[in-house]
């Protein structure tokens, strides 16, 4: 019974080598598994990168199957009959029209126009299909609506330009009468200091309007002597500054031969006339 035993196990033992042998060949022409090359491998392990895998692939699923459904899906009803269609408008009439063999028969030739005079239509008329559940006139009616609302779109967007450059213009205008009303208040005082100087080389002490100099400062009494004054009798703030501008240059101008505009006191009345552009801003401009 031993030696049996001893047998079997030898048998064994020499199966086993042999298998181990052919194992070992099929490793060496295969990669070898058990390297440092599959032990020592570090799985990347960098946050979000799973996901990013899971989500690309997801994608790459799910065109595929896009690409699958629109090969496998069927045309419908309404797609054939609009390719059939076009196709036939594509191709030209032959000669197995009846209605085209009427026209040969008549003398038409291909590609010429139609009429006695071949002044007519070239092109068959156009095949307009109406494939939606909307009446007649719809479309027509949709198309007015988009119109009249384009149109008065732009009929306000004209009325705001319009406003914006009214808008504009007039703040221009305010601003040119704020400048002007300040140069003529700046000529005002010109001429009040000028007449002032004029008036004291004159050795005239009181001036003839109260205007007609730089305001100086007041007393109490030269104040109730003013609050006594006539109503009738016209102030200065009855007056504009253009008013006083052009009453004091004349002032000037009679009385001392003198233009601001100018800076001259000039000789006589013939050399202010003949010299002096004139007696306002405008003409030394």
């Amino acid at each position: 019974m031993a030696k049996k035993s001893h047998s079997i196990i030898s048998r064994l033992s020499c199966w086993l080598h042999r298998y181990c042998c052919h194992m070992k060949l099929n490793m060496a022409e295969d990669d070898d598994y058990m390297s440092d090359s599959f032990i020592n491998v570090q799985e990347d392990i960098r946050p979000g990168l799973p996901m990013l895998r899971q989500i690309r692939e997801a994608r790459r699923k799910e065109e595929k199957q896009q690409e699958a459904n629109l090969k496998n899906r069927q045309k419908s009803l309404k797609e054939e009959e609009q390719e059939r269609r076009d196709v036939g408008l594509k191709n030209a009439l032959g000669c197995e029209n009846k209605g085209f063999a009427l026209l040969q028969k008549m003398g038409y030739k291909s590609g010429q126009a139609l009429g006695k005079s071949g002044d007519g239509i070239v092109e068959p008329i156009p095949l307009n299909v109406k494939t939606g559940k909307s009446g007649l006139g719809h479309e027509a009616l949709l198309k007015r609506k988009a119109e009249e609302k384009l149109e008065s779109y732009r009929r306000k967007i004209h009325m705001k330009n319009q406003a914006e450059e009214k808008a504009a213009e007039q703040f221009r205008m305010r601003l040119k009468s704020k400048q002007d009303e300040m140069k003529l208040e700046g000529d005002l005082r010109r001429s009040q200091r000028a007449c002032q100087q004029l008036d004291t080389q004159k050795n005239i002490q009181v001036p003839r309007e109260a205007w007609y100099w730089l305001r100086l400062e007041e007393t109490e009494e030269e104040e109730e002597e003013e609050k006594e004054q006539d109503e009738d009798e016209y102030t200065s703030e009855d007056l504009s500054v253009l008013e006083k501008l052009q009453i004091l240059t004349s002032y000037l101008r009679e009385e001392h031969l003198y233009c601001i505009w100018c800076g001259t006191a000039y000789e006589d009345k013939e050399d202010l006339s003949s010299n002096c552009p004139g007696p306002t801003s405008a003409d030394h401009d």
